[in-house]
């Protein structure tokens, strides 16, 4: 039976003084767990949760809600687009009629349809902190005194696997041809030993680009596999690997420094070189091990390869993965133009088939229960079709989809105007998504962390975890 709800509330031997504070410079790939970081601002200890791992999907750019979950036939042309409804495996729900697969889900997933805020930006800092306050002139790029992402809180609190990053990011940094630093998926004044192990990818396009605006194309897929990164250069993790024991060789290279420059090597420092070693971490980046007929149902792109790689990562013990959708020419959702064909041809496809490849592949792996997958964007789009065809920035409604440990199956939670422009009810603010996320990996969503000068803030700015959708 269908269920709306509209109300409740990440050397070469004969190392050289050089060296050694290159090896320094790693300090962004990942780092050890302080002891006890909730006792100096009276936080209680994390409990154990009910999920073990989180994937976090991030439609970069504002999915079109309207023409995905909320459409509404009976709207105007200008409002309602171009695509039609079909049923769903949750009766008297619709959704858009190029999502057949995920149609097949619904009755086993949960849906916010209400997700609204203020902060019209093109960056994942809504979506991966909670922080809603941001503007461009200053929250554009990241900064190191900027909120910690949802990973980050994870490490800094403990929720990490000996041998294992607690907190990965694929395909890449979030940021166009990976050069750009958007703010979001970084520790910030956590300090950079809670950032995440990003992940790098070489994407090439499978044809090259026509004539015309690039941002805008509905035929051009970006494909390649995220990869481990290399250390420095052109010093990678299989060299290291074939060599002797980096903490011999930074051991043996001190030696012939002064007595103050082995001390550059922290201890997490050190675990940022054994994470990158560990056979786990390799394996799970071996996408050869996965058949042809599995590469095939995810999707032969870098989004569809980046989600199979993030069920991989959980399966090896991975506590937070993201996978951002941000990609030139045509791999984002930020469709001011061209919105029907790229979504019908190109990023639609992508959703239908990576995520419910996903899905099936966490219930028939036993990680189901385990595991949760979040689906969200920065904001939705606008109600009414531009003259390109496109829709705009409409951070005032939008999605969250869940699924996995948790949360309810056969869930609709809040409903909107009849043009799908503002909840009717029960607003959902990014806050509230991270305090539930928090909330289902065993940590309190009241906990408070220190910024750089020891005052405490807020790990969900005032959002609270959503009590209709948890299971």
């Amino acid at each position: 039976m269908l269920r709306v709800l509209g109300t409740g509330g990440k050397t070469c031997e004969g190392m050289s003084r050089r060296d050694v504070l290159q090896v320094g410079a790693l300090t962004t790939l990942g780092g050890a767990t302080l002891a006890g970081p909730w006792s100096s601002i009276g936080n209680a200890a994390p409990r154990a949760g009910q999920v073990k791992s989180v994937i976090l999907i991030d439609l970069f750019g504002g999915p079109s809600h309207i023409d995905m979950f909320d459409l509404k036939p009976a709207a105007p042309v200008e409002v309602r687009g171009e695509f039609g409804v079909i049923s769903t495996s949750l009766p008297g729900y619709q959704i858009c009629e190029h999502l057949p697969k995920l149609a097949e889900w619904m009755d086993r997933t949960t849906l916010i349809r209400t997700l609204s805020h203020g902060y019209n930006s093109h960056n994942p800092y809504a979506v991966m902190t909670g922080y809603t306050g941001g503007n461009d002139a200053r929250d554009y790029f990241s900064r190191p005194d900027d909120y910690p992402s949802m990973g980050s809180v994870c490490h800094y609190l403990g929720l990490s696997k000996p041998g294992l990053p607690p907190y990965i990011v694929l395909p890449a940094l979030p940021g166009y041809t990976q050069a750009l630093r958007r703010c979001g998926p970084y520790a910030g004044y956590l300090g950079q030993q809670y950032d995440p192990l990003f992940s790098t990818c070489a994407p090439k396009l499978d044809r090259e680009l026509p004539p015309g605006n690039p941002d805008y194309l509905d035929d051009v897929r970006i494909i390649g596999d995220p990869q481990l990164p290399q250390l420095q250069g052109d010093l990678t993790v299989d060299l290291l690997d074939r060599r002797r024991s980096l903490l011999e060789q930074l051991d043996a290279g001190a030696k012939g420094l002064d007595a103050a420059r082995p001390k550059i090597m922290s201890h997490w420092q050190r675990q940022a070189f054994e994470l990158l070693l560990s056979s786990s971490v390799r394996n799970s980046f071996q996408m050869k091990d996965e058949s042809d007929a599995t590469r095939e149902r995810y999707g032969r792109d870098i989004l569809g390869s980046s989600v199979l790689m993030a069920r991989r990562l959980v399966e090896a013990g991975v506590t937070f993965v993201s996978v951002h959708t941000e990609g030139k020419p045509n791999a984002h959702w930020d469709t001011h133009a061209n919105n029907f064909n790229m979504l019908k041809k190109l990023l639609l496809p992508f959703v239908d088939r990576s995520v419910t490849s996903l899905l099936q592949d966490l219930k028939d792996r036993g990680l189901w229960d385990t595991t949760l997958v979040v689906m969200m964007g920065d904001m939705g789009r606008s109600p009414r079709v531009n003259k390109s065809a496109g829709r705009d920035h409409w951070p005032q409604c939008g999605f969250c989809f869940m699924a996995g440990g948790g949360v309810k199956s056969g869930m609709i939670l809040g409903s909107t105007d009849a043009q799908a422009a503002y909840p009717k009810d029960h607003p959902v603010s990014p806050g509230d998504i991270c305090a539930t996320i928090y909330h289902l990996l065993g940590i309190d969503a009241s906990t408070m962390v220190p910024d750089s000068t020891n005052r405490p803030h807020s790990i969900t700015h005032g959002g609270l975890p959503i009590e209709d959708v948890l299971a």
